[in-house]
């Protein structure tokens, strides 16, 4: 198995290795690929330094899999190069998720939606991930009609020039910072950039994302996304109203017996999902789980994941397992 990794020098990147090295993957070959100033650096991959290459040596060595964590305008100018030769290209980008013909794929939900002819294939968005993962066994069985997320997101998912940020001001050092405000003992609404609508990108890949997973133009969904200053991962107050009534015992049952999802919901002794404790796990927590006493059919939850495993590259490996496992390959 001939795997390429676009991106290897940044933070998704090292915890994409870290998770190849965990998850056992059959590679033959592993070709690390950075851009050209990253170029000659060095990465290592199960007790093995790899020295890093540009993206077009990493296309002329043909591999099978093609991992792209690099940001859209990398993706949107390679990953079309790489399909080309018959690379699977699993893009951790927003480059390619809203394609009618290229699936965006959680694999506990859609992993069906990969077959030969695909060969670029998504990766959502880590809010998305996280929400439709807790979501999707419920709309199921009872059919959602809107969803109220509000995001606590980590500020990983920013990347390494905002968590030195984090550190900085909380240490007192001067940096360059990510933000445009302070974020360490403050939070602020904006995750993206501002459209013409006042939501930012990030509200809106909640919104559009979901409905795509689903497969469920329909649901009515609204976003609003707080930056925080944790490291551990995304957490998200949910709001869901369901075209069809339940027992809260039911949702419990099924989310408990849902893969990737573990229920943490036990007020009395204070158990609920936390980042502090998601981080470095690759399953989505779920807790918090009520009723919302002021809508019909409606329901509260809390839900936490680690951004850059479950809501990155956990995910993209998974996705990659299911071509290797499924034959998909071949």
């Amino acid at each position: 198995m001939k795997i390429a990794l676009i991106g290897s020098t940044g933070l998704v990147g090292s915890i994409m290795m870290k998770v190849l090295e965990e998850q056992d993957m059959p590679i033959s070959d592993f070709f690390p690929a950075a851009s050209q100033r990253s170029a000659g650096k060095k990465v290592k991959l199960n007790n093995k330094y790899y020295k890093v290459t540009t993206i077009a040596d990493a296309l002329e060595k043909l591999p099978d899999i093609a991992l792209f964590s690099a940001g859209a305008s990398v993706s949107k100018e390679w990953a079309p190069k790489f399909a080309e030769k018959g690379c699977f290209v699993i893009d951790n980008s927003s480059a390619w998720r809203m394609y009618d013909n290229i699936p965006l794929v959680v694999p506990e939900i859609n992993a069906d939606l990969i077959n030969k002819e695909t060969k670029i294939i998504a990766n959502p968005n880590c809010s998305t991930i996280q929400m439709v993962m807790a979501l999707a066994p419920l709309h199921k069985k009872y059919k959602i009609k809107r969803i109220v997320v509000s995001t606590y997101q980590s500020v990983t998912g920013t990347g390494v020039n905002a968590v030195n940020q984090l550190m900085c001001e909380r240490q007192g050092r001067s940096n360059e910072p990510a933000y445009p405000h302070p974020i360490d003992f403050n939070c602020f609404p904006h995750g993206g950039e501002f459209g013409d609508n006042l939501y930012t990108s990030e509200e809106m890949k909640l919104v559009n994302e979901t409905r795509k997973i689903l497969n469920s133009q329909d649901i009515m969904i609204t976003a609003t996304a707080v930056r925080i200053p944790v490291l551990g991962g995304h957490s998200e107050a949910i709001n869901v109203e369901f075209e069809n009534n339940y027992e809260v015992g039911d949702v419990r049952e099924i989310l408990d017996n849902t893969a990737g999802i573990i229920v943490q919901d036990d007020v009395e002794n204070y158990i609920y999902p936390m980042p502090i404790y998601s981080q470095g796990k690759d399953e989505v927590f779920v807790g918090r789980i009520r009723r919302d006493e002021s809508c019909k059919n409606a329901l509260n939850l809390w839900v936490v994941a680690d951004n850059l495993r479950k809501g990155a590259a956990t995910n993209a490996l998974q996705i990659a397992k299911h071509i290797i496992n499924a034959g998909i390959l071949k």
